[in-house]
């Protein structure tokens, strides 16, 4: 009975698991309500209840990838000190975490998203958070955005499957970027 209603209670989360899943494994072109209920083991009516179309389901998954972005930085920014650094530097590491993990989801939600006014709208407000965070800490015009652009650049063309970086070549990569952030003057 317990299990019956902890699953019945967790649903809203069960259906965007599902809805991650489908879109590691097929991309977004296979990512329909049916679909999803299928992956889900519920009902077509179960998921529409919590998410009324493909678009709101859609919407849901950009704010929870948007939620996790969040934590992740935050929890590298809270393991470093107070630094002009410190949010480009949790940016880096989070990037670096991520990297290599997130194969197939961020490209087909993007892809999904950008056809998504309100899903695309969070994730430019996500960014536009992040470039007032790091104007705030400017030293340098610019630089902040510098460095966030030089992140997303580098995760959008691995999405895109422009590059895939490993080892050494990617450890280089991040410990330059690293080295520039801890470079940022103090004053």
């Amino acid at each position: 009975m317990a299990k019956a209603r902890s699953r019945r209670e967790n649903r809203p989360e069960i259906i965007l698991d599902a809805a991650e899943a489908l879109l590691r494994r097929s991309g977004s072109r296979t990512l329909t309500i049916d679909a999803v209920a299928a992956e889900a083991e519920l009902s077509k009516g179960g998921v529409l209840h919590h998410y009324a179309s493909k678009d709101a389901l859609i919407t849901a998954l950009a704010a929870r990838k948007v939620e996790r972005l969040r934590a992740g930085i935050g929890q590298h920014a809270a393991a470093l000190a107070e630094t002009r650094a410190r949010m480009p530097l949790a940016m880096i590491g989070h990037a670096r975490e991520v990297y290599a993990e997130e194969s197939g989801f961020p490209d087909s939600l993007l892809i999904a998203s950008a056809e998504n006014a309100d899903a695309a709208a969070g994730f430019r407000a996500f960014l536009a958070e992040r470039l007032r965070d790091l104007a705030e800490i400017e030293a340098r015009p610019g630089a902040g955005a510098a460095f966030l652009f030089a992140i997303l650049g580098l995760m959008m063309s691995r999405s895109l499957g422009f590059h895939e970086l490993d080892g050494a070549e990617l450890d280089r990569l991040f410990g330059a970027l690293e080295a520039q952030a801890r470079a940022l003057p103090e004053e």
